[in-house]
């Protein structure tokens, strides 16, 4: 049995374009100017809501803001929405941003801020790479909950612990790219 080229395009088109949003949140979770950049073409836009501007440019603005105001974030992508129209891609990706702060009250107090939102995304494909043409990032609802002391009952000191950048665990066994490759015999031929 073979698989037609027609049939398997669209099925790599959208892990392709998966490997993008994977790329992007690891860059803020690990505060990876590069690899944020990677995600966006050049002349894209991306609008945070508070922050409007090229693609490439967010990725220096928001490392720079998260590393001076959390202490940790887990960016966190649920349902994707794809519609392929040959090299463009209409995209819906929910999103559940997770920021670990400091209160600023002088004190040891810590703060979760908790962000449940929308990507919806224009990707092009251009010299054959899917990457964000255009952001607008969805405010869906937020909080900021009760922080209460880790109740896991395991020595949490005992795990290898994150970091924000790339001597975090992750880059040893994913170097640089953090991008999941197609092997050889999956690829259309």
């Amino acid at each position: 049995m073979t698989i037609d080229d027609d049939r398997l395009r669209p099925l790599l088109d959208r892990a392709e374009i998966h490997d993008v949003l994977m790329r992007y949140c690891r860059g803020v979770d690990r505060a990876d100017v590069e690899l944020i950049r990677s995600v966006y073409h050049l002349d894209s836009v991306d609008d945070h809501g508070y922050w409007t501007g090229p693609g490439p440019d967010f990725a220096e603005f928001i490392v720079g803001r998260l590393t001076a105001n959390a202490l940790r974030t887990t960016h966190a992508v649920a349902n994707e929405l794809i519609e392929l129209d040959g090299d463009t891609a209409r995209v819906e990706t929910y999103v559940f941003a997770y920021l670990w702060r400091a209160t600023g009250d002088g004190g040891s107090a810590e703060a979760l801020d908790v962000f449940a939102g929308r990507y919806v995304d224009l990707f092009a494909r251009r010299d054959g790479q899917w990457r964000i043409a255009s952001r607008t990032v969805v405010h869906d609802w937020s909080c900021t909950p009760q922080v209460l002391p880790p109740g896991f009952g395991l020595p949490l000191d005992t795990f290898a612990q994150g970091t924000r950048d790339r001597s975090d665990h992750s880059y040893g066994l994913l170097g640089t790219s953090g991008a999941a490759q197609v092997p050889p015999s999956a690829r259309a031929r």
